[in-house]
């Protein structure tokens, strides 16, 4: 059941009214994320091992809220099995190619490169609504284009190892796009909760097997920077940004997602030394206008109902 504060916030975010708690949200969201690259290589665990454990020590927290929800997942889980299998396979290979990523790049490309869904969704609503992209959504995508070739031609520049982190990154986005559409899908049969609780559970055992079929340790000697991981990413991030994404005007999601980058870059730049040469600016500056501009105008009609049927299946946010 929506109170009148969440019927306001839905209202502005169609209006372009911006409320302080949504927009307090997502820059906590993106703030926490931006950490998430500095946690992974803190952690003395292997890249994908680290990724198990974020989720598997978030899976008791979302099952716990869900039914203090009074949802149950595993009833609700009847008819979408294969659609949580594939899009619980699609979540562990995001995580797991992205972490690999961030041991290989830089902090900035691997957020840069990480958040490359933001562009792939789109075109699938393109394909699906069979709609021509706007003109903002058009250049977004050059942009988006130019920057990333002017980054990944520095990182060649540096190493053959910086390159395949940022190949690494990439592939990560485009799964976690396949994920996205299927917690989509899903979001029209299940609520919030109980969706990232089935998903998130159904990447754990392809994480793991994963991590030792690598030979990478798995048992951590220090537990704290996978537990603060768990907590500042898994948890408060992608909780922050779940509750902002639907109240807060595609615009503002589109700026507030640039904090990641430099948020991240400053790090890598403070904790590893990783400065950007004038090429990298200029390439993370096109990618991140290309994130504000893929934003801009209505998006194709189909995703548009997708969009809200989630909605309005949210739980009191």
């Amino acid at each position: 059941m929506h109170d009148r504060s969440d019927s306001r916030n839905s209202s502005d975010a169609r209006s372009g009214r911006v409320s302080a708690a949504p927009l307090a949200a997502i820059v906590v969201a993106n703030v926490a994320l931006a950490f998430g690259p500095l946690l992974v290589r803190m952690s003395d665990v292997g890249p994908v091992a680290a990724a198990f454990w974020r989720v598997a020590m978030a899976v008791p927290v979302l099952f716990m809220v869900a039914l203090a929800m009074r949802s149950n997942p595993i009833r609700d889980l009847r008819g979408i099995w294969g659609l949580v299998a594939l899009g619980g396979l699609a979540f562990a290979g995001d995580l797991a190619s992205w972490h690999t990523g961030i041991t290989r790049t830089t902090l900035a490309n691997a957020t840069l490169f990480g958040n490359s869904a933001t562009f792939i969704y789109p075109i699938y609503g393109f394909l699906i609504a069979r709609m021509w992209p706007t003109r903002w959504q058009t250049v977004a995508l050059l942009l988006a284009t130019g920057g990333a070739a002017l980054l990944m031609g520095r990182s060649a520049e540096l190493s053959a190892r910086n390159l395949a982190g940022d190949l690494f990154c990439l592939f990560a986005g485009m799964l976690y796009a396949i994920y996205f559409i299927c917690m989509a899908r899903a979001r029209q049969r299940v609520a919030t909760a109980p969706a990232l609780a089935l998903f998130s559970l159904s990447a754990l055992l392809p994480l793991l097997l994963l991590s030792l079929v690598l030979g990478e340790r798995i048992v951590p000697g220090n537990w704290a920077p996978l537990l603060i991981l768990t907590l500042s990413s898994q948890l408060l991030g992608q909780g922050c940004m779940s509750y902002a994404l639907g109240h807060l005007p595609p615009i503002v999601i589109g700026l507030a997602l640039l904090l990641q980058p430099i948020v991240a870059g400053i790090t890598g730049w403070i904790v590893y030394d990783e400065r950007l040469t004038t090429a990298d600016w200029i390439g993370a500056l096109l990618v991140a206008v290309a994130l504000v501009l893929v934003r801009r105008g209505p998006p194709p009609a189909a995703l548009a109902r997708e969009r809200d049927v989630i909605r309005s299946n949210r739980e009191g946010d």
